[in-house]
């Protein structure tokens, strides 16, 4: 739920997401606010026009007909982009929908099937109005497909809205199918990309320091009796790889406990003979990564 926003952060949110923007005289006090409430808003919803040509698109949307006064929506989509704001307030755009779908809009959930018409839409909805023939084979531009998923985009953005606050006149007000030529789905999904886009990263993890380790103190330090704290952190690295032999321990005196688990470290990397005695060589050595103490 959300109070509307002034005309001036409304147009200033549609420029900031990089659309060129036309006013039309008086778009900003043109609306139908004398029939009816606007707000609290909950969403943008965006039809075909069912015309031709963006002069006569933006004139009917803004001054409507015998049937249905203007403004019929607060922006016009044209074909090259270029949006053309044409009142703010209530207009006439979404009629009577569908509760059920107002309730999924604010949820922002799966949207049910439009099968009722008992709930006010002009009151609660944004409208855009897409210049198209709605007859699913007049083209829809790349720069008006852009242009849509900008719009939609700066208005969630600007009330801290979803993708899922936007829906096609069809997913709400039942025997509707506007926009005919593209998937609503597949417009959210733009949208969605979009304002995922404009947030900020949370700042990388820091790398932590490589571990130091224990350089190869040479294979004479591996004598019978020789008490180190290396030995024990080597020990502890054996049991790790799975190769202890130990009945107890490891510990800091160098045993025959340490040479048969430092031959199977040998076996496990691939040694066999003399080259897995138990004795550690520098390569071994290195590949154990004994941490340093």
């Amino acid at each position: 739920m959300a109070t509307p926003l002034s005309s001036a952060a409304f147009i200033a949110a549609l420029r900031a997401e990089g659309l060129r923007v036309i006013e039309t005289p008086g778009w900003a006090t043109h609306n139908r606010n004398h029939m009816g409430l606007w707000g609290p808003l909950h969403g943008v919803m965006i039809h075909h026009t069912v015309t031709s040509g963006t002069a006569a698109t933006v004139r009917l949307c803004r001054d409507g007909h015998s049937a249905l006064p203007g403004p019929l929506c607060h922006g016009v989509i044209a074909k090259d982009g270029t949006v053309h704001l044409v009142g703010y307030g209530r207009a006439n755009h979404a009629g009577l929908g569908d509760g059920d779908v107002l309730q999924a809009v604010i949820a922002e959930a799966a949207l049910p099937a439009d099968n009722e018409a008992n709930t006010d839409g002009n009151r609660y909805f944004y409208g855009f109005e897409c210049e198209n023939l709605g007859d699913g084979k007049d083209p829809w531009p790349a720069a008006q497909l852009e242009a849509i998923e900008k719009v939609a985009a700066a208005v969630c953005r600007a009330h801290g809205w979803g993708a899922a606050s936007v829906i096609g006149h069809l997913e709400w007000q039942p025997g509707k199918v506007d926009p005919r030529g593209f998937t609503m789905a597949s417009m959210r999904e733009r949208i969605a990309d979009r304002l995922d886009a404009g947030k900020p990263k949370p700042p990388a993890k820091p790398t932590p320091p490589p571990a130091k380790l224990e350089p190869f103190p040479g294979a004479a330090f591996f004598a019978v009796g020789r008490r180190s704290a290396v030995i024990t952190a080597m020990g502890k690295r054996l049991v790790a790889e799975g190769c202890g032999r130990y009945a107890v321990g490891p510990g800091p005196v160098w045993s025959d406990a340490d040479r048969k688990s430092y031959a199977a470290w040998q076996r496990k990397l691939g040694y066999s003979g003399s080259d897995a005695d138990g004795t550690p060589g520098r390569t071994s050595w290195d590949r154990l990564k004994v941490p340093n103490v």
